[in-house]
């Protein structure tokens, strides 16, 4: 099947990118409703992944029959309701079945427990985090925003998990560098605004190691970080000011908000996927476009694809 164009010029090329090396096998939690169905069975038509449907059949088949779509050459895996879905999906990724993981109808916390269980999850020395992927009407180039779905009021050291996974996934997406900006209201440090300590305490972490391979700057208020006019008004020399690509928020809720004003107020597409387990999580809203849900599996093939091949190195 011919890619279909999503009327932004970067979704189109990561998507066309993805396709080129194959399918990657995805363990799709409880597609109970049409959007799950209709998102796996896209990507699925463009060779991006292949999708296992995980939970209860005769809701699963009941939902694609009223939406008209046909999912009979999709493998099942049974399971009685959502909680063993999210368990299920997990494990077929723990048993190497599935390179990524895809939310269906469940609620997102749900899913995210089964992820996180101590004992049967996907865990990894890194915190979970979320990234936007973001295509932006009128700039050359993408941004990342992160943290807008996993972490609610993060701490410095959750901050280094989340920007380092930003940083990550910026390299996996062939950015030419990570130029990131830690986002609070203004641009100096102050004690009474703990987001500018925060800011200023990672990059003093990226000059001494501890975050790698991204430039850092910050504190900078969202205007300084992205456009290079109001950067030079205040005096601002730096690799990352006025050219961010990666815009790191003090908090969900900032985040979260930066991200929809862009997409439902400037037009942008959102590609929305987890990082810090040990494959790729692709979370999906019933709000998503067509594009949106396509390049989010993109993103997801890219970073799984990835992570095959630093696993083959470190096993030789």
């Amino acid at each position: 099947m011919n890619a279909p164009g999503t009327g932004h010029p970067y979704f189109d090329r990561l998507i066309d990118i993805a396709r080129a090396g194959g399918p990657v096998t995805v363990a799709l939690a409880h597609p109970c409703d049409a959007h799950a169905l209709e998102s796996a069975l896209d990507a699925s038509r463009l060779g991006l992944i292949l999708p296992i449907l995980v939970g209860p059949r005769a809701r699963i088949e009941q939902a694609a029959a009223m939406a008209g779509l046909d999912i009979s050459a999709l493998p099942l895996e049974e399971t009685p309701h959502s909680h063993a879905s999210a368990a299920r999906a997990v494990e077929i990724v723990r048993e190497g079945r599935a390179q990524a993981l895809m939310k269906g109808s469940l609620h997102t916390d749900e899913l995210m427990g089964a992820v996180v269980s101590s004992a049967t999850g996907l865990r990894t020395a890194r915190r979970l985090t979320h990234c936007f992927v973001m295509d932006i009407p009128g700039r050359g180039e993408p941004v990342i925003i992160t943290d807008a779905a996993i972490n609610i009021a993060p701490e410095l050291a959750d901050k280094v998990d989340i920007v380092q996974n930003a940083i990550d996934l910026a390299h996996v997406l062939e950015f030419g560098e990570a130029r990131v900006a830690i986002l609070a209201a203004v641009e100096t440090v102050s004690a009474k605004m703990p987001a500018t300590i925060d800011a200023a305490a990672l990059c003093k972490m990226a000059d001494r190691g501890q975050i790698t391979g991204g430039i850092l700057d910050g504190p900078l208020a969202m205007d300084n970080a992205i456009d290079p006019g109001a950067a030079a008004i205040k005096h601002l020399v730096s690799p990352v000011a006025g050219r961010a690509n990666v815009l790191v928020a003090p908090d969900l809720e900032a985040g979260n908000m930066l991200a929809k004003s862009l997409t439902f107020m400037g037009g942008a597409e959102a590609a929305g996927i987890v990082l810090g387990a040990r494959v790729p999580l692709i979370l999906t809203s019933r709000a998503d476009s067509v594009a949106a849900r396509l390049a989010s599996c993109a993103v997801a093939v890219l970073v799984a694809r990835r992570k095959l091949a630093d696993a083959r190195i470190l096993g030789g």
